[in-house]
């Protein structure tokens, strides 16, 4: 992998170091004028797609860590403690899930074994 190496100066402008040694400006990519005429139906629309978006990746990223676990969605949702259709809407990207329900998914995730050890009442 090619490595770069950049620096901000404190006016704002960028600057690369060629493999020559040089440093060189590195011209700005942003096109003010456009960001200007963007209208707010715009922005909205793009944020919903980001929010769509994000809903599918979390859907893919609760299936991935229940699936290492090697478990159903029915054991799984038995062993930390919620409902089966937590489960399914969290994998449909209906529902993301949120503070302590994360933590847990981030741990099993990470270590999966962990949730063998977990056997919810």
């Amino acid at each position: 992998m090619a490595r770069t190496e950049a620096r901000l100066d404190a006016t704002g402008a960028v600057t690369r170091r060629r493999s020559t040694g040089l440093w060189e400006p590195v011209a700005p990519r942003t096109d003010w004028a456009r960001v200007d005429a963007t209208t707010n139906a715009e922005i909205e629309r793009q944020a919903a797609f980001d929010d769509a978006e994000a809903a599918e990746d979390a859907a893919a990223w609760v299936r991935r860590v229940r699936r290492r676990a090697g478990l159903s969605q029915a054991e799984f949702a038995r062993r930390i403690g919620i409902s089966v259709a937590k489960v399914r809407d969290w994998e449909h990207g209906k529902l993301v899930p949120q503070g302590a329900a994360r933590a847990l998914l981030r741990v099993i995730d990470r270590v999966p074994e962990a949730v063998l050890a977990l056997s919810a009442s």
